[in-house]
């Protein structure tokens, strides 16, 4: 079982300009890395800052295509390496997960909860909604599944009050990034499936830009060591999102850097001899 690489061109809410582009740089960095061919969905359009209603259906045919892709992996026995613009592209991916890989546990390392609903959003940004949807706690109209109680927030500081109370009476699971090390992480996993995602505005800024990078994150080095520890063989989907390309290539290459030593435990297998 081998992973498949599929990059997002499409616009998913993106409210900033380098979010497309830095995951194209992404994917041409995993292509690098592992050989593989990039799958390309989507189309590229301009940023925009719109209401998450808005956003949802300018955004479904991107959605859609992602979630076939994504679909199609599986089917072939493989394993879906997702490189996306924003985190909403994960209203594509995670109810996909959540049919085909039922018991496995989502590890969401992201310095937001995205756990809003329309009803809790103060920013109406989509990309704050997308695990509530995929939880069931709204309805995004690209499906749901997953369990909350089977939800890990690695590294999570920037979470909207009554954001944190849904995910409390869901039964997320939060690890702060002081009690984040890769013993922390594989006592919460046990024995399941994995299923990562990574937004890179968790780890400390200046590493890799995001576009909503708060201070108190984790260093690369830590994250590294998380993926390094997990075992290889129980991982079943790889996420990667927000990287916010400045246009520099001196900038982009020092932030490829870090994305490359961070994501090589667990893309190596794929790595040409």
């Amino acid at each position: 079982m081998t992973f498949e690489l599929i990059v997002s061109q499409g616009r998913i809410a993106d409210r900033t300009s380098g979010a497309i582009p830095g995951a194209a740089l992404t994917a041409k960095l995993a292509s690098s890395l592992t050989g593989l061919a990039p799958l390309e969905i989507g189309q590229i359009s301009p940023a925009l800052n719109d209401h998450w209603s808005t956003a949802l259906g300018e955004a479904n045919v991107t959605v859609t295509e992602l979630q076939q892709a994504i679909s199609q992996t599986i089917d072939r026995g493989n394993r879906p390496l997702m490189v996306a613009n924003t985190c909403a592209a994960s209203l594509a991916s995670l109810p996909v997960a959540a049919r085909r890989h039922p018991d496995a546990v989502l590890l969401w390392i992201d310095a937001h909860g995205d756990f809003n609903t329309p009803f809790t959003t103060e920013s109406g940004y989509l990309g704050g909604m997308v695990l509530a949807a995929a939880c069931g706690m709204w309805e995004s109209g690209h499906g749901s599944g997953i369990d909350p109680k089977s939800v890990i927030v690695i590294g999570g500081r920037d979470i909207d009050p009554a954001e944190a109370d849904l995910m409390a009476d869901a039964g997320v699971r939060i690890i702060s990034p002081s009690k984040t090390t890769p013993q922390a992480v594989l006592s919460a996993i046990g024995d399941r499936d994995i299923w990562i995602h990574v937004d890179w505005d968790v780890l400390e800024p200046n590493n890799i830009p995001a576009a909503y990078a708060i201070a108190n994150g984790l260093l690369p080095e830590t994250l590294r060591s998380i993926f390094a520890a997990l075992p290889g063989h129980r991982i079943v989907g790889l996420e990667l999102a927000e990287f916010e390309a400045s246009g520099n290539w001196l900038e982009d290459e020092k932030a490829l850097k870090i994305i490359a030593d961070i994501i090589s435990p667990i893309v190596s297998e794929c790595m040409p001899a």
